[in-house]
């Protein structure tokens, strides 16, 4: 009987990882001196630079398949040390998302196959990294210990993929109609009609066009599930050139210690809650770390105007406790685990009447138990003065205070060193670190006026 669950084929150029692998290929052949140096097609860079951009072309392909003649005669040895040379360059193109995606696959139980038109000796060593099960792909033919320029069985591309697919699976008693596809490709629509799940990834034109004409959804691994993108640009790329100082005319900014912010890799950034105008003053300091930011916050904040759509932009993880927003904090950590940032308001959402002038901040553990499930290192932020541009008893911020804008102060404190076993104790670090971060009347106690207690409420 066949095994229910499936297997998992993922294609390699232009899908696991994010260009084509044939310029590392080569130069890690050259390097174990299976191919002469300087060797190289004319317009070899113009064509890998149209591939990169909108996949394979029957052309180019054909060049690939007749790669096989160009290695006769050539070691075996060789090409597979060339192989372990790759996989750390390889590796490095790996799509962020790629792993969380396949991780669900494996906690699924489908076993997964890397399944390529590229030489098996020389992709092996990277499906074996990457912790693939199998590796389906073009075979060179071999006769002590050098290839003769024949391949075994078909060219692993377009039907031949699909073929070599169905014959793993008559081989391993799988189903085809149980097994997941992912693949850019046009040229991989054999195999998605041969599979019960196809998924378009990082489709070329031509594959988009099916994919929309199907009604497939089209998924990406370069970024959170559910960002669109043109051209290789989020939202985020755009809102960035416009999240100035200057787009806010009714406010002035002081903002400081971005440099304790990392610059890769997985970030917590923490900041209390004072207004919605709070999400503007972090988008500030997103626009000016050049990568990604996704914000976390309590959908209320998602629900007002203009400020909502900003966050959206940003990658937004809306937190709907009674709208069940499914699971915010698994989507923030696989972001984390994606190198991606995320900023996380702890306090849920913004304190009223004289909760909101207490100088101890409390918040909920969700940062603290991100950063001990991914490692991710907690950076605090510290907001003040966004409540005197857009109080929350106001439906909008004051924007008609161009002559005395207020005065918003952003500041970025280092990393807090956590302990990682009790995320309530960790919370209390986290605020009293932001805390830190606030001018001396914050962290003094506070008897407000009727007028500022009124201040704090929403409007009704």
């Amino acid at each position: 009987m066949p095994d229910p669950t499936g297997a998992v084929f993922v294609d390699l150029d232009r899908t696991l990882i994010r260009s084509a692998s044939g310029p590392i290929l080569q130069e890690a052949m050259v390097a174990e001196g299976v191919l002469p140096a300087g060797r190289h097609l004319p317009g070899e860079q113009v064509l890998y630079a149209f591939y990169n951009a909108f996949g394979e072309t029957a052309p180019f392909m054909g060049l690939a398949r007749a790669t096989a003649l160009v290695m006769k005669g050539r070691s075996a040895d060789g090409v597979r040390r060339a192989g372990k040379r790759a996989v750390e360059p390889l590796g490095e193109l790996v799509q962020p998302w790629a792993v969380d995606v396949l991780t669900a696959h494996r906690r699924a139980g489908r076993q997964l196959v890397l399944a390529t038109t590229s030489p098996h000796d020389l992709i092996w060593p990277l499906a074996e990294a990457l912790g693939f099960d199998d590796l389906v792909a073009t075979r060179y033919e071999e006769e002590d210990g050098r290839y003769t320029g024949r391949l075994v069985g078909r060219f692993a591309w377009g039907t031949g993929k699909r073929d070599a697919v169905r014959a793993w699976c008559e081989a391993h008693r799988v189903a085809l109609a149980d097994c997941h596809a992912y693949s850019d490709s046009v040229f991989d629509l054999p195999l998605f009609g041969a599979v019960g799940h196809p998924h378009p990834l990082n489709p070329d034109p031509r594959l988009a066009a099916v994919a929309r004409a199907r009604r497939w959804p089209v998924e990406h691994w370069d970024r959170s599930p559910g960002v669109p993108s043109l051209l290789g640009l989020e939202p985020y790329h755009l809102v960035r050139l416009v999240v100035r100082p200057e787009t806010f005319p009714y406010a002035r900014f002081t903002v400081r210690g971005l440099e304790h912010i990392p610059h890769e890799g997985p970030v917590v950034l923490v900041a209390n809650h004072r207004s919605y105008f709070d999400v503007a003053a972090l988008a500030l300091v997103a626009a000016r770390l050049h990568r990604p930011v996704r914000f976390m916050a309590k959908q209320e904040l998602f629900d007002a105007p203009v400020v909502g759509q900003l966050a959206r932009a940003l990658g937004g993880i809306a937190v709907d406790r009674d709208g069940g927003s499914g699971d915010p904090l698994g989507r923030a950590a696989a972001a984390l685990r994606a190198g991606e940032v995320v900023v996380v308001l702890p306090q849920g959402t913004i304190p009223r009447g004289t909760a909101f002038f207490d100088p101890v901040l409390r918040g909920k553990t969700g940062a603290a138990r991100l950063a001990a499930e991914t490692g991710a290192p907690v950076v605090p932020v510290g907001l003040w003065g966004t409540e005197r541009v857009w109080p929350r008893s106001s439906k909008a911020p004051h924007v008609a205070a161009l002559q005395h804008p207020p005065r918003v102060t952003v500041t970025v404190g280092p990393p807090v060193a956590l302990g990682g076993a009790d995320a309530v104790a960790d919370t209390e670090t986290i605020m009293a670190a932001v805390v830190a971060l606030l001018p001396r009347e914050a962290r003094a106690p506070h008897v407000p006026t009727a007028e500022e207690l009124a201040r704090t409420e929403p409007r009704a």
